[in-house]
């Protein structure tokens, strides 16, 4: 049985999301907790927040063992963009692009039903 969560419209690119979850892939999620809790990316704040709520999903919804979860799926998507403008020499201008991500993550407790 699976849980999900979404965080969206994260503001950080997918770009410097994905390297920090790559580090929890496919681990319980006690253990992926622990390795995000003394990463120092700001990343690693929005990924364990998303793996909490995922937890609490399958905690709460699906009566599903909290100890036996393991992370199935997890991904970063891009999202909106905030386009702004950077004065720049002779009066021309360029374009800053404010990313943002949706961070998606799936457990998993191992049965099928």
């Amino acid at each position: 049985m699976e849980a999900k969560a979404i965080t969206r419209n994260v503001r950080m690119s997918a770009f410097k999301v994905r390297p920090v979850m790559d580090l929890v892939r496919g681990k319980p999620v006690g253990r992926a907790l622990s390795i995000l809790q003394y990463m120092p990316h700001k990343a690693a704040r929005e990924v364990a927040q998303t793996i909490k709520s995922a937890a609490a999903n399958a905690e709460n919804n699906f009566d599903m063992d909290r100890s036996v979860l393991v992370i199935k799926t997890i991904y970063a998507d891009e999202g909106p963009s905030m386009k702004r403008m950077m004065p720049r020499a002779r009066g021309m201008g360029n374009r800053i692009m404010k990313r943002s991500t949706h961070i998606t993550v799936i457990v998993d407790d191992g049965q099928e039903y």
